[in-house]
């Protein structure tokens, strides 16, 4: 163990070089990853933890490198669909394997597409990785997503692969750790490996890649959410942002770092879970803690494991929380919709089952609550539409968090997009406490007319 973390070490050194070739522009990173003083920093850190009797870890780690070069030409086949032609924001990578009391595969597939909308799923791809060895299984599998999921193969949303038998390290007389079975080493070592396969492939289609499993739950308007954070991220030095607590669910990279990732799983794929593995990771790029946001935007599903078909009762804490009723705080209400004579205005933000009615929408136009004290606001749902029936929803539309340091009296010299309404509806978690600022406005903008009119059912608020 101690020898293995002398060759962690080393790797800090070796690999601070191959990242720079991985720096790519993209909508949300303006800025390089970390400025060149800041490099030198690391690399001066690096150096400074290694001591002069461990230099010859450098050459063993160079023989690594060079017994690792096959896998570097692994090419897996593509099964159903066909890359887009142009970058995507977001690539989503499921890595699935056979289960004895059935495969989740399918339901998570629907959760991520019937969580986004339209708009959304014009921002990502998703990307699925076969990885179980009996083709029974995986032409079953590819009978059932063809058939199902066939308008999104069409629009180039939904990749399937698969890697042949042969490209595998071994996984067979592997080493054993911390009194794991051989059975266990050898299901956890593969997996290492299925997730190398699919993030190799990942790496030049979209500029960021998220890892989900195969049996989780997505929140509405996921995909918003991620953009959202990550452009607040832009300017501070992460490895991975985390949208779930469970394993390897919800951990998001840029794709410029994923083939030093996928070195890495390469070269330590028996050593310990991805997970485990991942955090070891983070040590090597100076993230010293990770970056977690709450509530997981994942919902572990499954009920039997991938190992074994064991049982499972894993489940995230954050979705077992009981956030209570809201809390509207005092406010006044503004709009520039059109408000008919019956129709009050302030009942879009009132608690009890009144709700206002605007006959028509027009792009641009907006409802926006305006506190009377700034507040720590933690939690936001709108909803519209009729409650009986899907009508006047407000499909296209967003709501944004304003801020002011004007002491404007109806409105904010400052907004931040909070997220997307999906059917009609946005319910989610402000991400964005940790700069301490409080809220003033909650904004909800029409982004397409609407001839027939919108119902405002509830804007509500958790404020701390």
């Amino acid at each position: 163990m101690k020898n293995f973390l002398w060759i962690l070490i080393v790797i800090a050194i070796a690999m601070v070089f191959p990242i720079f070739f991985f720096i790519k522009e993209n909508p949300f990173d303006t800025a390089s990853f970390l400025s060149l003083e800041k490099e030198m920093v690391a690399w001066q850190r690096a150096r400074m933890q290694i001591n002069p009797s461990k230099t010859n870890h450098l050459e063993t780690f160079k023989d690594m490198q060079k017994n690792s070069e096959p896998f570097k030409n692994v090419n897996s086949c593509i099964l159903i669909g066909a890359p887009p032609m142009e970058k995507k924001l977001l690539t989503i990578g499921i890595s699935s394997m056979q289960r004895s009391q059935g495969s989740y595969l399918v339901d998570t597939l629907q959760s991520l597409f019937f969580s986004s909308s339209l708009s959304e799923q014009k921002h990502f791809i998703v990307l699925v990785h076969l990885a179980d060895p009996d083709p029974t299984w995986c032409g079953q599998m590819i009978s059932n997503i063809s058939t199902i999921f066939k308008p999104y193969i069409q629009a180039s949303q939904l990749v399937v692969i698969n890697t042949p038998p042969k490209s595998y390290l071994p996984l067979k007389n592997l080493k054993k750790k911390f009194n794991d079975t051989p059975d266990y080493v050898a299901f956890y070592s593969k997996q290492n490996v299925d997730y190398a396969f699919i993030m190799n492939f990942a790496t030049n289609h979209s500029d960021y890649f998220l890892m989900i499993e195969d049996d989780v739950k997505c929140v509405p308007g996921f995909v918003t959410q991620i953009a959202t954070t990550v452009s607040a991220w832009e300017n501070k030095p992460w490895v991975t942002l985390e949208f779930s607590q469970l394993g390897f669910i919800g951990k998001l990279f840029r794709t410029r770092d994923l083939p030093c990732f996928v070195h890495f799983l390469l070269l330590f794929y028996q050593e310990m879970p991805c997970d485990c593995l991942l955090s070891h990771f983070h040590d090597l790029l100076m993230q010293q803690a990770p970056v977690q946001f709450f509530p997981s935007l994942f919902r572990h599903m499954g009920n039997y494991s991938s190992f074994e078909s064991k049982f499972s009762n894993l489940k995230d804490k954050e979705f077992e929380d009981d956030i209570g009723s809201p809390n509207n705080p005092a406010a006044s209400v503004y709009t520039s919709l059109n408000v008919t004579n019956d129709s009050v205005l302030m009942n879009a933000y009132s608690l009890d089952k009144n709700f206002f009615y605007s006959k028509s929408a027009e792009a641009g136009s907006h409802l926006t609550v305006v506190l009377d004290a700034p507040a720590k606001v933690f939690r936001v749902q709108v909803l519209t539409g009729s409650d009986l029936k899907d009508e006047n929803q407000l499909k296209e539309g967003q709501v944004e968090l304003g801020y002011d340091s004007t002491n404007r009296i109806n409105d904010c010299d400052d907004y931040i997009l909070l997220g997307l309404l999906v059917n009609g509806i946005l319910n989610k978690q402000v991400l964005s406490n940790e700069s301490g600022k409080k809220v003033k406005c909650v904004r909800l903008l029409v982004t397409a007319t609407l001839p027939s009119g919108i119902i405002v059912r509830h804007i509500n608020l958790w404020v701390k």
